[in-house]
């Protein structure tokens, strides 16, 4: 890829990482982690912190420990975070690939050592967290990794024996990790016999769900009865995949002695319940403006009775512009250059240097995401282009995923750890300044119409929807806690979360019941209510872009050492470098209400 194409689209190349699966470099890698953990092992064995007492052995002093921990562990994770990524290039593109599934299985493995190697030190470290003051203050790893060492003692509390610990990771693998593969795979595979007007033919289920953006009214309504009844086909396994997940969350959390399962996920959040309640509070009270727009939107389509799901996606413009694979690389890569000299740099390489896999085909996973390559500082964008805006706007959202992990450039990986709450920031940006470009181009209403709704629909799925999912999921936690769920009764509290969320924005005959099969984020246990910090990372993105255009280009250096810095502190004092509050309902309010003038454009292009 050289940013121009001949119409084929780009297919993201690993092959700087590792030649292939099976040659002798990824082999040696593999045997390299392996060797790697073992010494990890035999250190904290050595040093006591892997023993019954926990205590310190020989001469080895609480500052060599830490040191010595944290030099390992970082090599370690480097050296795995590269092998599952590039395993994982193969398994997200290609679930047929049983070569790759079987490595990806020996791998999570791999991660059951890691696991305990960390349970035990921050077991240890909360043991001894009264000498961590004066280590710190010491030249070296540990100073360096302040904010880490101090965060791991507040988490050990909410840990497990050790023996608990280790139990819980292994039978991760063959639990709720295996139910999430089942689900991948399931959904990944699931094709469709459709006629788009050219005869039936056997598609991917991403490809049927693409059609949300056809122009043929009648075509997006067959799509989704399709798509529903495809669903319908698979969804005993679905629900005993999702019984199976929330059903290992619960028990651990309560092992740990967590409030609930909303609990770790704050954590690993880094906000307070005061911040997450504050955002919640502010997005519910958004909602009558997010229907204004979709009733808007309905009645341009014609509809009487709020929007059909089916056409929560569809464009009411004239304008039928799509984008070329060309016309997005030269737009994105101009426009970040308008922002920042390194956010463009980025995305040429990105585009020249095959990071990306944009093509939709069976067998590859739907939705979009980034990855992090760590061994050769790259990172790897998936992607289903379809030529939509809203298309070029996903992959704007990727490239700013890619360019807060270049931001990373010579920390470690425990320095990098951030939050999902904050893993958005960039992404919501790119995206922002991509929407804005268009925005300023339109020479007609109707161009200006055919932009706006498509970054409306998708600021309704954040907003909205993420609401409804979280009313989902938090009802599904309290109800598996007492019994396994239905197909049926997943269906119902999905529908009434859309209800309540949606109101009568959303035509009541035409709601999505099955929206809990297909999302993966429901399907691991590691991260459970997933989905609220994307809405943050929404807001939060908006209100520093705002700040940016009232700073200019001042704000462009203190916004990448914001980037950088997203690892090694918690979202309250980061934001605080912008003097913004985050438990403070007005600085949600704030963006919001950014939003809801975009709302009322459109509504006023339709009296125009």
């Amino acid at each position: 890829m050289t940013g121009k194409n001949t119409g084929t689209l780009p297919r993201w190349d690993l092959s700087n990482v590792y030649p292939s699966l099976d040659s002798p470099e990824f082999t040696a890698a593999f045997a390299e982690l392996e060797q790697r953990t073992e010494k990890l092992q035999g250190f904290l064995q050595q040093t006591g912190v892997d023993g019954p007492e926990g205590v310190r052995k020989g001469d080895f002093t609480f500052l060599e420990i830490t040191d010595g921990y944290l030099e390992r562990a970082n090599a370690i994770l480097k050296l795995y975070s590269t092998l599952r990524a590039y395993i994982w290039s193969f398994v997200s593109t290609d679930s047929f690939n049983t070569a790759a599934r079987k490595l990806l299985s020996q791998l999570e493995q791999s991660w059951v050592p890691l696991q305990n190697a960390d349970t035990s030190f921050t077991a240890w470290l909360g043991r001894h967290a009264d000498q961590l003051p004066e280590a710190l203050e010491m030249p070296g790893p540990s100073q360096e990794h302040t904010f880490y060492l101090q965060e791991q003692v507040e988490q050990s509390r909410y840990q497990m024996s050790n023996a608990e610990e280790g139990l819980a990771a292994e039978l991760s693998l063959s639990g709720s990790h295996a139910w999430s593969r089942l689900q991948g795979t399931v959904c990944s595979q699931l094709t469709v016999e459709f006629d788009q007007g050219n005869g039936v033919e056997t598609i991917p289920i991403t490809a049927l769900q693409n059609l949300g953006h056809h122009p043929d009214a009648a075509l997006r309504r067959r799509a989704y009865e399709t798509e529903l009844f495809a669903w319908k086909s698979v969804e005993e396994p679905l629900a005993a995949a999702l019984n199976g997940v929330k059903g290992s969350a619960i028990t651990l959390y309560k092992r740990r002695g967590r409030t609930d399962a909303l609990h770790e996920t704050l954590d690993q959040a880094r906000i307070d319940r005061p911040t997450l309640e504050a955002m919640l509070q502010a997005m519910q009270d958004s909602f009558p403006q997010f229907r204004r727009y979709l009733r808007a939107k309905a009645k341009r389509l014609g509809h009487t009775n709020g929007l059909p799901w089916y056409d929560l996606a569809a464009s009411t413009s004239a304008s039928t512009r799509s984008f070329t694979w060309d016309e997005t690389v030269d737009f994105i890569t101009t426009q970040f250059g308008r922002f920042s000299p390194h956010l463009a740099e980025l995305a040429g390489r990105a585009f020249e240097r095959h990071w990306i896999d944009a093509e939709p085909r069976p067998g590859k996973r739907g939705g979009a995401f980034c990855m992090s390559v760590d061994a050769v500082e790259e990172s790897r964008i998936l992607c289903n282009f379809d030529g939509s805006l809203d298309q070029v706007f996903t992959v704007a959202h990727e490239l700013g995923h890619a360019f807060h992990n270049s931001c990373f450039k010579g920390k470690t990986r425990l320095q990098t750890i951030t939050p999902m709450t904050l893993a958005e920031t960039a992404s919501i940006f790119c995206e922002t300044i991509v929407t804005d470009a268009v925005l300023s181009q339109a020479a007609t209403p109707d161009e200006e119409l055919a932009i706006l709704e498509p970054a409306l629909d998708g600021l309704t799925q954040i907003i909205v929807d993420i609401s409804s999912r979280f009313q989902f999921e938090k009802e599904v936690f309290e109800r598996r806690e007492k019994a396994e769920l239905s197909v049926a009764e997943f269906c119902d509290i999905m529908l009434r979360a859309q209800e309540a969320t949606y109101g009568d924005g959303l035509d009541p005959d035409f709601r999505n019941p099955y929206m809990w099969t297909w999302k993966p984020h429901y399907y691991r246990s590691e991260l459970n209510f997933y989905n609220f910090p994307y809405a943050f990372g929404q807001l939060f993105g908006t209100g520093l872009y705002a700040i940016y255009q009232e700073r200019g280009q001042s704000f462009v250096s203190d916004y990448e050492n914001l980037l950088g810095s997203t690892g090694m502190g918690r979202a309250a004092d980061l934001a605080a470098r912008f003097d913004i509050d985050l438990r403070s309902p007005e600085f949600w309010r704030s963006s919001l209400a950014v939003i809801g003038e975009r709302i009322d454009r459109y509504i006023s292009l339709g009296l125009s």
